[in-house]
């Protein structure tokens, strides 16, 4: 792209620390952006030789400028829905649990349902699960169902249970379980895909608060400075065709002010085939994404499938057949159709690699053009990760949940905790790191997320010297795997990902250098957010 004085850049940010993730050009002053493009990134007097009268002049003062952050694992539909519903988050026990429940059945016809998210009972001072009677002593007249935080396990109460045909003698779904107590009766607590026979029976969202949700939320991203998510599925596929449908008017009528890439369940594979559907089809605001499949559950759920068992019982559970899955991501790599598999435990882990390590090279289309991923890998075996190494795939991982999880780790698998999180061996190995936030799991702020990448400690500092830092990242190796490293696992790295010339100016300004000597990443906060070149955020 030539670039005369006559350019008339729209904005001309200088005078900054412009931490561009361009190998070529790591380090700048100041950027200029003319409609959707970076169109000069370079020094002070480059920058300021390219304004006009109009241009809109950002004094940095020292500021750092970055790509746009892109969240690599985020539930984004299933975000809207749950907006919707009740925020669990900070219920600090079961009882306050129920007033949350009691206080929305208040204020609700008879009959209408009750969902939501977030509850984590080991946070709470007595940490037993919830059941079905516990809701309905709250909300006796309404069907209720619950997400707990990993969005593994929730809980009903007997109203959600009946209108699901949930009872004594309904046998558990594969990929599921119904717990059921001595007597043999359903206590609420449903797992994995046990979740799915309740939530069929919720109606549908209106498409007006769908919309209304998506606008709030895209709102708090770019609050954050994410400008680009990967929309991720839940269990069973069952909103993935809603939210495809959703998603697409959303675009036509503007509002999807993101890049993302939506995925595919699993299960409408051959349907996705047999319409000629690729990765990476869409717009440059929402594209196909990767066929989305779930190889376990979750640690907290004792759920993830392990090679030993867990210090407090099990193995954890498969969620799918390892021969099918292996015949299903061939065919989907034929197809030029990329796959993400979540893989939590050890055991899936080593038979997610496996399978990978079998693909074909001699594909119709040569593979898809974006390379397939493994979601989490959260304990991997040493001799697993160097198999990993060796081939084109993308470990998309969420330092986000560290934190949270390091106690609960401790508890369920105790020295072997050590292979968990092991993200400075997996970046020394060469694999390469996407991150993403498995929101709403965590908050999806990306500066909590490279924090914990950075130090492995709570935000309060705890453990003192990081839980296990030995497998630290550093500032620069995190802040890749938010954006040039992600741009280039979904196929974007052309347009996105890097402050280069050229490049969508999808850009974001934080108060202090994060590379910096003694900066506290935690403490930091987004001042600007850019998408297509607009500014969409501006804090105070």
């Amino acid at each position: 792209m030539k670039i005369t004085p006559e350019t008339n850049t729209d904005w001309a940010l200088v005078g900054g620390v412009v931490r561009t993730q361009d190998p070529e050009n790591p380090l700048a002053q100041a950027v200029a952006i003319k409609d959707d493009r970076i169109v000069a990134v370079g020094d002070n007097d480059t920058v300021l030789g390219l304004c006009s009268r109009t241009t809109r002049r950002v004094e940095l003062n020292g500021s750092l400028v970055l790509p746009g952050f892109m969240d690599s694992h985020f539930h984004f539909f299933e975000t809207c829905f749950f907006r919707l519903g009740l925020d669990l988050s900070a219920t600090a026990s079961l009882e306050q649990l129920q007033e949350a429940v009691s206080s929305r059945s208040r204020s609700l016809p008879t009959g209408s349902w009750i969902w939501g998210n977030g509850w984590f009972e080991p946070a709470w001072p007595e940490p037993k699960l919830p059941g079905r009677r516990d809701l309905d002593a709250v909300a006796p007249d309404n069907p209720v169902l619950l997400w707990r935080a990993d969005l593994h396990m929730a809980v009903a109460n007997s109203k959600a249970l009946a209108e699901a045909g949930i009872g004594r003698d309904t046998p558990d779904p594969g990929s599921g379980v119904i717990d059921r107590d001595p007597e043999g009766n359903p206590t609420g607590i449903l797992r994995d895909l046990a979740i799915n026979m309740v939530k069929r029976a919720i109606p549908k969202p209106d498409y007006r608060q769908l919309e209304a949700a998506l606008c709030s939320l895209t709102a708090d991203l770019h609050a954050c400075g994410i400008t680009a998510v990967h929309d991720v599925h839940l269990m069973g596929g069952l909103d993935a065709p809603a939210a495809l449908s959703f998603l697409q008017a959303a675009n036509r009528k503007g509002l999807v002010r993101l890049r993302c890439w939506t995925s595919l369940a699993g299960e409408l594979l051959h349907h996705a085939i047999a319409l000629g559907l690729s990765t990476g089809f869409g717009d440059r605001r929402l594209m196909i994404g990767h066929i989305k499949y779930f190889g376990d559950g979750s640690m907290g759920a004792r759920t993830a499938w392990q090679l030993e068992p867990y210090r407090d019982g099990g193995r954890g559970i498969t969620l799918v057949d390892p021969q099918q899955l292996g015949e299903d991501i061939r065919a989907a790599h034929k197809a030029g159709l990329a796959v993400m598999v979540h893989a939590i435990g050890d055991r899936t882990c080593k038979m997610v690699i496996n399978i990978m390590a079998a693909l074909p090279g001699d594909s119709v289309v040569s593979g898809p053009a974006v390379v397939h991923r493994i979601e989490h890998l959260q304990m991997v075996r040493k001799s697993d990760l160097q198999r990993l190494a060796g081939l084109d795939v993308v470990a998309s991982v969420q330092p986000v949940n560290l934190p949270d999880d390091i106690d609960m780790l401790e508890k369920a698998l105790g020295p072997l905790a050590g292979r968990c999180y092991v993200f400075k061996e997996m970046a020394a190995a060469g694999i390469k790191l996407v991150f993403g936030s498995d929101h709403p799991v965590c908050p999806f702020d990306p500066l909590l997320g490279l924090s914990a990448a950075v130090t492995r400690c709570r935000p309060d500092g705890y453990p003192e010297g990081g839980w296990y830092p030995e497998q630290c990242l550093s500032v620069e190796q995190s802040l890749a795997a938010y954006t040039r490293v992600a741009a280039d696992a979904a196929g974007a790295g052309q347009w996105l990902g890097t402050v280069t010339a050229g490049k969508k100016a999808d850009l974001i300004v934080v108060d202090r250098d994060l590379a910096a000597a003694g900066c506290r990443i935690s403490d930091a906060r987004v001042l600007m957010t850019f998408f297509d070149g607009e500014l969409v955020f501006q804090g105070e």
